[in-house]
């Protein structure tokens, strides 16, 4: 039974998997399978070589994460489970780099958003470069021969990859938080609970922003509670959007099934993503 998760070890997304699996473990030993992108660990749940996929959905700092909302947008996916997991960041590097002679500094776009303060006032000469996970910038500074170059990750990747610490406390909010999805093809009907959320994805059309106030009051009046809004665009024209929602109800209630009713009414597509205990319901 394997889970695919965005890799490689020592990532935030890993521990994520890890919490979840700990809420309810699988029959069997599962395997932990590390793809190198967002879109690479989703293919292979579509291929039906792991069971579902574990990737990150936004971050208390610095917003949702664009590769798993082009994913959720476009692909018939479904959300089955969400936890979420404190991320705090570390400066690491090859044994004898000092502080003062990093030049460049590897990470997650995410993660270099984050401690771009840190980075600006405490390394303001070195340069910053892109890595697919915060993991994989560790994994890259220590297999690469290059003279100042470190790494922004989680501390346990300093032990993987057999780097030392140079600082730590990095990131801009003491609190921030990243929220991860577990994502398959089929929606499995988790178990209920009295904290539900429904994650659902309204397709504007060429109407452009216009209708959201109308789709947002079928909620209102019906009593439904959205704890999440967020825009993304289709990709087709400018003023073309999706709009996700997260509503505190589960998909066999009545009250919500006559918002998305209504919604359709309105003219608009209305995508059932995935009914799932809110975290910390599991907890």
């Amino acid at each position: 039974m394997a889970y695919a998760y965005l890799g490689p070890e020592g990532t935030f997304t890993q521990t994520a998997l890890r919490r979840l699996l700990s809420f309810a473990p699988p029959d069997r030993e599962p395997v932990l399978r590390p793809f190198p992108t967002v879109p690479a660990s989703l293919e292979a749940v579509r291929r039906g070589d792991c069971r579902a996929a574990v990737v990150p959905l936004e971050n208390s700092v610095r917003g949702v994460v664009p590769a798993t909302m082009d994913q959720l947008a476009s692909a018939e996916m479904h959300i089955n489970a969400e936890v979420e997991v404190p991320v705090s960041f570390a400066l690491m590097a090859p044994e004898g780099v000092a502080p003062k002679e990093v030049t460049v500094v590897h990470s997650h776009p995410h993660a270099l958003g984050q401690c771009e303060d840190w980075l600006r006032t405490r390394l303001p000469g070195a340069r910053t470069r892109g890595a697919t996970s915060t993991a994989a910038a560790a994994r890259a500074v220590a297999d690469a021969d290059a003279p100042g170059h470190a790494a922004v990750a989680a501390a346990e990747a300093a032990d993987l990859y057999g780097l030392r610490i140079l600082a730590t406390g990095l990131g801009r909010e003491a609190g921030a938080v990243t929220r991860f999805v577990s994502v398959a093809p089929r929606w499995s009907h988790p178990a209920r609970t009295a904290r539900e959320r429904t994650s659902l994805l309204v397709s504007l059309g060429s109407a452009g922003p216009a209708p959201v106030p109308d789709v947002l009051n079928e909620f209102r009046t019906l009593g439904i509670r959205l704890s999440w809004i967020q825009s993304w665009p289709t990709g087709r024209a400018l003023g073309s959007y999706h709009l996700f929602l997260d509503v505190d109800a589960h998909i066999d209630t009545r009250p919500l099934r006559l918002a998305m009713a209504a919604v359709q009414a309105l003219g608009l597509d209305v995508r059932f993503l995935g009914s799932y205990p809110r975290w910390p319901a599991a907890a």
